[in-house]
């Protein structure tokens, strides 16, 4: 059948057939060890089938995010590495799932490249299939498109979108979070998937400089830039298995200012410790270089905190030990008070 659909009007329009072929048969070992109970359908299907668990779950309600890489993905490109950026895709995703407490069932990806190069394919989707190994989500399947003319022949696009259970019950939503809880932060791994065309702007990648090493980085600018998103999603829920956990936020795009209100009620501010935050030197380095001010950098970037939980004072002790022995060196940044200003960076 594979061999009947190959034609060479299409190739020579620039699409070769027969190398998506290939590009899936290299891909489906991958896809394969993320394989979790609920799968009932391997690649190649019209679509991903999976059977949910819902044993002990008395209202299911599903939860879902979609997402992509964004400009980090031009950094790929320039250093030719693309085994990580399948894990920011992933993670992009999942990261937003569990902070409504959901546990992520499955993911699918969606691929668009200006030349179908099989190899290079297996390089971006087996990260792909280890952030799901990380978030124990199953890759059910996903889609790559060709499209010469549309993409330069070097480049191409990446996003993808997860599906998570949760209880109705046992949901996360910002009227849990109250006056007095603890914020606690969850370090992130680097700057994740956001501010990359800031960054790019800051250190003019385009020119060259990923090359240079930095000592306060201890690697290559290009290799701390491109570190891959942290995946929180069995952390959290270990997390959640232990203690009373009030709310989640994910810090992505905008920063300390756009999403930590979105996790917390109207009439309650967080009010977050700066001097306690443990900042990257990465954060400091485009600072400097890009001399850019310190609210443009809470309003961009991480800084440090890839996702903060809000627990009750009196378990925010056990939440930190959990999270530590769950691989997470996770501390207090902050308290919850009463105002309207969202956050409070002091």
């Amino acid at each position: 059948m594979q061999n009947n659909s190959y034609t060479e009007s299409y190739k020579n329009a620039g699409v070769d057939v027969t190398a998506g072929y290939r590009a899936v048969e290299l891909i489906k070992s991958h896809a394969a060890r993320t394989i979790t109970p609920g799968v009932l359908s391997g690649l190649g299907g019209f679509g991903g089938l999976y059977a949910p668990n819902l044993a002990g779950i008395e209202e299911p309600v599903l939860v879902s995010g979609a997402d992509g890489v964004g400009t980090k993905l031009r950094l790929a490109f320039l250093l030719n590495r693309h085994d990580t950026v399948g894990i920011d895709c992933v993670a992009m995703c999942v990261n937003d799932i569990i902070c409504s407490g959901a546990s992520p069932m499955f993911f699918l990806d969606y691929l668009a490249v200006g030349k179908n190069v099989p190899e290079r394919i297996e390089k971006i989707v087996s990260g792909v299939a280890e952030g799901c190994v990380q978030a124990g989500c199953a890759l059910i399947g996903g889609e790559t498109a060709e499209m010469p003319g549309f993409y330069a022949h070097d480049e191409y696009d990446l996003a993808g979108f997860s599906v998570g259970i949760v209880d109705k019950s046992r949901m996360l939503a910002p009227e849990n979070v109250k006056a007095g809880d603890v914020i606690l932060a969850l370090p992130s791994s680097g700057l994740h998937s956001n501010g990359f065309s800031l960054v790019r702007k800051v250190f003019e990648v385009e020119k060259g400089g990923l090359g240079r090493i930095y000592p306060e980085l201890g690697s290559t600018l290009g290799e701390a830039l491109l570190t891959p998103t942290r995946i929180y999603v069995k952390q959290v829920l270990a997390m959640a298995r232990a203690v009373r956990l009030n709310g989640l936020c994910n810090i992505t795009g905008g920063g300390f200012y756009e999403n930590i209100p979105r996790a917390r009620p109207e009439g309650l501010t967080a009010r977050v410790d700066k001097p306690s935050l443990r900042v990257p030197p990465i954060f400091g380095l485009i600072a400097q270089t890009g001399k850019i001010p310190v609210r443009d950098m809470f309003s961009t970037f991480n800084m440090g905190v890839g996702m903060c939980a809000f627990v009750p004072e009196e378990d925010a002790g056990k939440a930190i030990r959990v999270l530590t022995e769950e691989g997470v060196d996770a501390y207090a940044m902050g308290v919850v008070k009463e105002g309207e200003r969202g956050v409070e960076i002091v």
